[in-house]
Order: structure tokens, then C-alpha cells, then sequence
């Protein structure tokens, strides 16, 4: 059977059968008015878990990852339709009783849900000692809810956008430049025969057929080509600042309230 404070680890756990078939999921876990024991739990069966119907743990054990009970899936799945209300009736719990073979015998007595996780039950009078609300739909935490909402958290990473390379080649301009250049031209001259060349004028034959020649130089224009350094370049970055939007979904969790519900303030500290 089942032990008080093994309750904490069976709710919200998986109900297996005794052939290890999975049956649900583990509900509420209802305890016995006088004795205090886990006397019955409700496990989600069916599509999506909508069906929740009542197993006995009377043979019910600790097993594993979940709660192993001596009935499979169809068995559990098709118990007595009971109200979830967080108490069972005597006249409740003999159906549930007969229909899993289980002698109910005449010592039981009114059965609770657990409504915490110290393993009390949630029973008529413990509600009226102050106790203003209590968990209907599984294990409770403390007599209220906690709503909470996503937030987004924006910042910015580093990642590399794209590269830029510097490279150098090489190209062919025309250089057009005007140098001045001399030349040797021939010129004929003259000059009279007098005393001071006579003796040059004379010294040869009386008359005779003679060549002179002279050498013409001339300049010519002459290129020759030196690289010389005249810049150094480099690739460096800068930082610019830009605004960009982002735009992204949250999620946030509202209460709705049924019945006679006053309105009361909301604090917030």
C-alpha cells in the first residue's frame, strides 16, 4: 500500500499496470478521513488525458519512475464516472469498491483529497480553520496562484558581416617630357689668305683635288626608369551605430474567476 510520505513522488507521475503498461498520468492522490492514508488517486486516461477517472491503492505500490496498480488501462479507464468534488462518499466509494473487486468492508469512512505537499488531507473541517482556497486541480503549493508572463531580453552579439581585402597591381600610364638636345652641324668657313697663313696657304701642291671630312656628335635623348616609394596604405576598421527593431512574442498568464468572486485590489511590491 501506498505510504503517506510517498505522495510527494506519486502525484504527477505515471500509473502503470501490472503488465508495465503505461495507464496516465497521476492526478490527485485522496487520503481516509480517520486513518490519514492514501486510500485512492485519479489518473488522466483517454485522448490528451481528458478522462480522469479513480484507482484503489490499496495494492498500489511505489515502482520506478510511477505508481503501479494491480489493474490495467481498460479496467481504470472505464471505472465509475465520480465527481472530482475533493471528497468521496461512502456510498462513492463502495461503487468504485465493487467495481475493482475490492471487499469495502464497514470500517471506511469519508475520503479527501490531498490538498498540500505535507500529505494532510483537504478535508470539510481542516477548509473551515481559515484556509480561504484549495487546489481542485492537483497538488497544491499554497492558497494562491502565481501568475507569470515572459519577458524579452534584448542585446547584441558580435558576428562577422562580410571581409574587405586590400590588394595592389599594376598599371600603364604614358609620360610625355621635353629635353633639350644638341647637335653638330657642319658650317663652311672662310677666310682670306693674308702674311700670318701663307705659309699654310701655300704648302702644298699649286693645284690638286682634296677631301676633308669632319666628325658631327649629337645628343641623344636617353630614359631609364627608378621605383621610388611614395605612399603607404593600410585597411583599418571603424565603429558605426545604427537602430535596428526587433520584434518578438511573449506569452503572459491571465486568471479568470467563476461564481461569486468579489474584485479586490491587486499589490505589487
Amino acid at each position: 500500500m501506498l505510504e503517506q510520505n510517498q505522495i510527494d513522488q506519486v502525484t504527477g507521475s505515471n500509473a502503470y499496470g501490472p503488465d508495465g503498461d503505461k495507464i496516465g498520468k497521476v492526478g490527485q492522490i485522496y487520503l481516509d478521513d480517520q486513518t490519514g492514508q492514501p486510500e485512492w488517486a485519479t489518473v488522466n486516461t483517454g485522448l490528451f488525458g481528458t478522462n480522469e477517472s479513480f484507482v484503489p491503492l490499496r495494492d498500489a505500490a511505489l515502482s520506478g519512475d510511477g505508481l503501479g496498480v494491480p489493474f490495467d488501462k481498460d479496467m481504470v479507464k472505464n471505472a465509475p464516472n465520480v465527481s472530482e468534488d475533493g471528497h468521496l462518499s461512502p456510498e462513492e466509494e463502495q461503487e468504485l469498491y465493487s467495481y475493482y473487486g475490492v471487499d469495502y468492508g464497514s470500517g471506511y469512512s469519508d475520503t479527501d483529497t490531498v490538498s498540500s505537499t505535507n500529505g494532510y488531507a483537504d478535508t470539510d473541517a481542516n477548509r473551515d480553520k481559515g484556509t480561504e482556497g484549495y487546489d481542485t486541480s492537483g497538488p497544491t503549493t499554497d492558497e494562491a496562484m502565481t501568475l507569470s508572463e515572459e519577458r524579452v531580453n534584448v542585446g547584441t552579439q558580435s558576428q562577422e558581416a562580410g571581409r574587405a581585402r586590400l590588394r595592389k597591381y599594376v598599371v600603364t600610364e604614358n609620360v610625355t617630357q621635353t629635353v633639350p638636345v644638341r647637335k653638330e652641324k657642319a658650317v663652311l668657313e672662310r677666310e682670306p689668305v693674308t702674311d700670318a697663313n701663307r705659309g699654310d696657304a701655300t704648302s702644298g701642291p699649286d693645284i690638286s683635288e682634296e677631301e676633308h671630312e669632319v666628325v658631327l656628335n649629337e645628343e641623344r635623348a636617353v630614359v631609364s626608369k627608378t621605383a621610388e616609394p611614395v605612399e603607404r596604405v593600410r585597411l583599418g576598421t571603424e565603429q558605426v551605430t545604427e537602430q535596428e527593431t526587433v520584434s518578438e512574442e511573449v506569452r503572459k498568464e491571465r486568471v479568470d474567476t467563476d461564481g461569486d468572486v468579489a474584485s479586490g485590489e491587486t499589490t505589487r511590491s
